[in-house]
């Protein structure tokens, strides 16, 4: 990894879309720490405190506890792209937009960017809403709280999204990967410093040994060989494509694969899911029922048994909705059929498609517990080694060796379309 870095530091071209990736991340860090007018910053700090928002917290680069003008990160963005994926699959002049080739692919992205605004913008007027509600000592979180306020409140944070959306696609057209998935990267490498720091003082203060740091680090390099071992996990089916003549020349003839991610839907079943289990405690902010807010509180806060259970459950589940969502068996058996492709001992057509269904069922299984048992780990790290409030934990872990997979693996290709003689050797 380090030999490809070197060389592709080495190419101007490659060197300037690095540069302007890095450049890009300094404004996503010089955002995060713009405050949005109107609030004071110390009352929230102190409502943020407990793990019930640490997970966006963390994608945020920590802007969410700041409450700055990224503190919705890119979120409504990526709820947008999945709602508009489902429509895709449901509404069918958005399926025969996708199949339109790059201008259809730009329509879709276009409506996602409208979505991203829609739902960004009531996202926003509901924290702005909660914010005026919550009072710590007699001092409310909004300083003047009215729709004056709120409405300033959700423009705002409605801007910070759109400009992190806009930066992302800059990423992705200028710069070196996938631009949304590197700014949800840059948020969390951003917090291991600060974890680091408080590690040290949770030392300093006699709170853990170095025994417990130890095993901290043990989990971790555990955790990140697991990552990279599902990630690059397939599951090979043998094609053999038949022998054709055409004119004078024979075609085909030759073996192949159809690999099978076991991990098919990414890290993204992890997101929506975290999504849906936020939804009771906005509610519960948004409500003054005691009752009410009580009962999320005893079983849908972090870390509770119900809480874990229902949050594993909900990735399992958008696993494969996902998974069902990106990959069509049929679609593959026919063009396997059009090509004159087969696998051995399966009929070409329907048989193929129910077997390669049957197949990616059996390891989408494997790939939904791991990445259920990846987002409760938190729990189990923290009772293990007594390390609280570090959240750099199996989600955050899983995200960014899955986007520093990417990145390489799109380098390396950029390196091997110049041939370049190190880099081959």
């Amino acid at each position: 990894m380090l030999d490809s870095l070197k060389t592709a530091w080495k190419l101007v071209d490659l060197r300037q879309k690095i540069l302007f990736t890095l450049i890009m991340f300094l404004v996503f860090r010089i955002g995060a720490h713009v405050p949005v007018p109107g609030i004071n910053t110390e009352v929230i700090e102190q409502l943020m405190q407990g793990q019930l928002f640490g997970f966006f917290d963390v994608i945020s680069g920590g802007a969410f506890k700041r409450f700055t003008v990224f503190a919705m990160s890119i979120t409504p963005y990526i709820n947008a792209s999945i709602i508009m994926q489902l429509l895709t699959v449901v509404i069918p002049k958005l399926e025969q937009l996708s199949k339109e080739g790059e201008e259809g692919r730009k329509k879709i992205v276009q409506y996602t960017r409208y979505g991203t605004v829609v739902l960004g913008f009531i996202q926003a007027i509901g924290m702005a809403i909660a914010l005026g509600r919550y009072q710590i000592g007699g001092v409310s979180a909004v300083v003047n709280p009215g729709i004056v306020s709120t409405m300033v409140i959700a423009i705002t944070l409605t801007a910070g999204t759109a400009f992190l959306m806009w930066i992302g696609e800059l990423i992705t057209e200028k710069g070196i990967g996938n631009g949304i998935s590197l700014i949800i990267f840059a948020g969390i490498v951003a917090r291991v410093p600060s974890a680091l720091v408080s590690i040290f003082q949770y030392l300093q203060a006699g709170t853990v040994n170095i025994l417990n740091v130890l095993l901290l680090v043990a989990i971790a390099l555990l955790v990140i060989a697991a990552v990279v071992a599902m990630n690059e996990g397939q599951r090979r089916i043998n094609v053999q494509y038949a022998k054709r003549v055409v004119g004078r020349k024979v075609y085909g003839g030759q073996s192949t694969h159809l690999p099978l991610k076991v991990n098919q839907a990414g890290v993204i079943p992890v997101i929506f899911a975290m999504s849906m289990m936020m939804f009771p405690a906005t509610i519960a902010s948004w409500s003054s029922w005691v009752g009410l807010n009580t009962f999320i509180e005893k079983y849908f806060h972090f870390g509770t048994v119900p809480y874990n259970i229902l949050y594993a459950l909900l990735i399992i589940f958008f696993t494969y909705f996902y998974t069902a969502v990106t990959f069509n068996p049929v679609d593959v058996a026919d063009n396997l059929k059009k090509y004159g492709g087969f696998i051995p001992g399966i009929r070409p057509g329907r048989p193929t498609s129910e077997y390669i269904e049957r197949v990616l069922t059996r390891i989408t299984l494997f790939g939904a517990v791991f990445l259920a048992l990846i987002a409760i780990l938190p729990n189990f790290v923290i009772a293990i080694t007594r390390i609280t409030s570090i959240w750099f934990g199996g989600t955050a872990l899983l995200i960014v060796v899955g986007v520093a997979l990417e990145t390489m693996k799109q380098i390396e290709s950029h390196l091997l379309l110049r041939s370049y003689q190190g880099f081959m050797k």
